[in-house]
């Protein structure tokens, strides 16, 4: 047994290391941890929670969104990308002759724009479902804005290496010769 006291003997405080501020709620004697100290705890007397923002500031972020992905899509629908000289090539189609999960993504927008289907479809396929997919989502990012509710798009890890899966998959079956169907 040791007799001699150690420095948090005296006191009910975990001991730290010189220099290392004190745990949350171990300052000293008559204070009080601040507010984000206590997760769950709601605030503590003397704070307030802030006033909520008002629905044009929360519109703002997904507004935005839209109108940039909208100018994007109008530019490419003005554009045409079947045109030699107006967009970049695929560095990797250029270099190795393979189509990446991208490649036919502006000529599939710009037919997507213009209305034909089919087209954007036989452009890039995977594209297409994109689309389908960032609809779903600013509609729900909107809605949420509008009541007030934050948008929370929590993707567990097992749903992003299906996403890669996927796109891999697409890469390897429009890169071969019974996938040229899938092929830009």
């Amino acid at each position: 047994m040791d007799t001699h006291p150690t420095a948090g003997a005296a006191t009910d405080d975990p001991p730290t290391r010189p220099g290392e501020p004190a745990p949350p709620g171990h300052g000293p004697p008559g204070t009080l941890p601040a507010a984000h100290d206590t997760p769950g705890r709601g605030p503590q007397p003397g704070h307030l929670p802030p006033p909520p923002r008002s629905l044009p500031r929360r519109l703002f972020a997904p507004v935005a969104t839209l109108a940039g992905v909208c100018a994007a899509f109008a530019y490419v629908g003005a554009v045409d990308p079947n045109e030699p000289g107006h967009y970049p090539v695929c560095p990797l189609l250029r270099f190795t002759g393979l189509y990446c999960p991208g490649c036919g993504g502006l000529r599939s927008a710009h037919a997507f724009v213009t209305g034909d289907l089919p087209a954007a479809l036989g452009a890039n396929a995977l594209a297409v479902v994109g689309y389908g997919v960032f609809a779903v989502v600013i509609v729900l990012w909107l809605v949420r804005a509008a009541r007030g509710t934050p948008m929370r798009l929590a993707v567990s890890p097992a749903w992003w290496w299906g996403i890669g899966a996927v796109l891999a998959l697409f890469t390897l079956v429009r890169n071969l010769p019974f996938g040229s169907a899938l092929a830009p």
